[in-house]
C-alpha cells in the first residue's frame, strides 16, 4: 500500500457532489464499514454518469488496493476523470501517479502542471508538494520565492509541518525575497479568499 496515495481520503469522501449526494453517500457509508463490494457497486454506475466525487473515489480504491486487486490502469483511470472536471484530490493523486511513474511514463514536468491545478482548487497536499518541488536547492526548478508561497498557503490551511518548511525556507532567503513571497501569497488569497474561508 502506498501511503502517500491515500492521504485525507475520509475528509475527501465527505465532500458529496449535490446531484448524486444521497446515493454516493450510502456508497460512503458502506466504505466505513469496509463493505467495499457494496460501495463499489454504489459508485460505478455513478462514476460512469460522470459524477466527479465516484470517479476519484473508485481511483482511490484501485490505486490502493481497497477491496479490489490493485490496478494503476484504473486508478488512472479514475482520477482523471475526475481531474477533468476539476476535482483537487483527484488532481493532486493523478499527479502522484506521473510523479512516481506509477502505471504512466514518469513525468516530473507534468506531475507539476497537475499540483498546481490541485492546489489552486484548494488541495493543501499539492500546496506542500509545490513547496517541496521549489525548495530543492539541488533541482533546475528551485525557486525559494514559489516554495515560500506554496507553503504559507498550505499553513494558512493547516497542513501539517507547512509552517516549519516554510519557516526553514525562509530563512534562507532574503527579505526582499520574503516579501516578493508574501505579495505572491496576497494576491493569491485575493483570488481564492473562498478556497480559504471554506477551510
Amino acid at each position: 500500500m502506498r501511503a502517500i496515495r491515500f492521504l485525507a481520503v475520509a475528509s475527501s469522501l465527505i465532500l458529496v457532489s449535490a446531484a448524486w449526494g444521497d446515493t454516493f453517500q450510502k456508497g460512503m457509508e458502506a466504505y466505513s464499514t469496509l463493505d467495499y463490494d457494496t460501495a463499489l457497486a454504489i459508485w460505478q454506475p455513478l462514476a460512469e454518469a460522470g459524477d466527479a466525487e465516484s470517479q476519484f473515489s473508485l481511483g482511490m480504491m484501485y490505486g490502493n488496493g481497497f477491496g479490489v486487486m490493485m490496478d494503476d490502469a484504473l486508478a488512472i483511470k479514475g482520477y482523471g476523470q475526475g481531474a477533468e472536471q476539476g476535482h483537487p484530490k483527484a488532481l493532486f493523486n493523478l499527479a502522484v501517479m506521473y510523479q512516481n511513474g506509477w502505471g504512466v511514463p514518469q513525468d516530473e514536468e507534468h506531475a507539476t502542471s497537475l499540483y498546481v491545478s490541485a492546489a489552486d482548487g484548494g488541495e493543501a497536499e499539492a500546496m506542500l508538494a509545490l513547496g517541496r518541488h521549489f525548495a530543492m536547492d539541488f533541482s533546475e526548478a528551485y525557486d525559494p520565492v514559489q516554495a515560500y508561497k506554496w507553503y504559507s498557503l498550505a499553513t494558512v490551511l493547516s497542513a501539517m509541518d507547512a509552517m516549519g518548511k516554510r519557516d526553514a525556507i525562509a530563512a534562507h532567503m532574503t527579505a526582499e525575497q520574503v516579501a516578493e513571497g508574501t505579495a505572491l501569497v496576497d494576491t493569491w488569497s485575493t483570488a481564492n479568499g473562498a478556497l480559504l474561508a471554506a477551510d
